[in-house]
Parts: C-alpha cells; sequence; structure tokens
C-alpha cells in the first residue's frame, strides 16, 4: 500500500494530494528515512510524521486504502508514549501563549484611528 494514501486513511491529512506534498516535502519518515509518495509500506513500520505544528510517531498496525471514520482509523496506527507525551506539552503550551496579532483585523477603521490619536496623547 502507497504511504501517501495510508496517511490519507488514517486521517492525518484531509485530502491525498496534501499527504502526497507532504510525503515529498519531506515532512513523512518511515523508519528514519525519507521516502516518496509512492512507497509501499506494511504493518510494523515506524511513520514521523510533521503537520504543521504538530508532531506524531507511529506504528502501522494495519492497512487501509479507504478513508473511513475517525474510530476507525485510529485502529490503523499505534502512537508511541512519548509522541503522546510530546504533543501534549506542546498542546499545553499552545494554551498559554496568545498570538501578539491575535486582536489585529487589518487596518484600522476611522473610528479606531481616532481611539488610538485619543489614547497616544
Amino acid at each position: 500500500m502507497r504511504v501517501d494514501k495510508w496517511l490519507w486513511a488514517a486521517r492525518f491529512f484531509k485530502t491525498r494530494s496534501l499527504a502526497s506534498d507532504a510525503v515529498s516535502g519531506g515532512k513523512v519518515k518511515v523508519n528514519g528515512a525519507t521516502i516518496k509518495p509512492a512507497r509501499e509500506i506494511k504493518v510494523g513500520d515506524r511513520l514521523d510524521i510533521a503537520n504543521s505544528e504538530t508532531r506524531w510517531e507511529v506504528t502501522v498496525k494495519a492497512l487501509s486504502d479507504k478513508r473511513g471514520p475517525a474510530p476507525e482509523a485510529r485502529l490503523l496506527y499505534e502512537e508511541t508514549p512519548e509522541s503522546i507525551s510530546t504533543r501534549e506539552t506542546a498542546r499545553e503550551g499552545r494554551l498559554f501563549v496568545q498570538d501578539p496579532a491575535a486582536d489585529i483585523h487589518g487596518r484600522p477603521t476611522k473610528r479606531d484611528r481616532r481611539q488610538m490619536d485619543r489614547y497616544g496623547r
């Protein structure tokens, strides 16, 4: 089974083309080696997956070329305990950090500009 198709079926990526692009870009490694999207995987392979801010280390438990519900997709792999703890600490770290630009939504309006001038003096 192709690795990009499995990643899509296991719901790591929303589309198969996103999975293929991630594999081509080096974001997915099988047993520690960078691969191509057409690489065949088998049960027992270890995958390191980086999807934006999230990283997973999983072991392939089953193969499926059909994308099903999330509970069934979770049965296709087993995540390592180290990966789970790393993801949890990263998630908790993101909870307490506020993005400085979160309140900025484009250019200020006339009203916003007047308020900034008023407070600036």
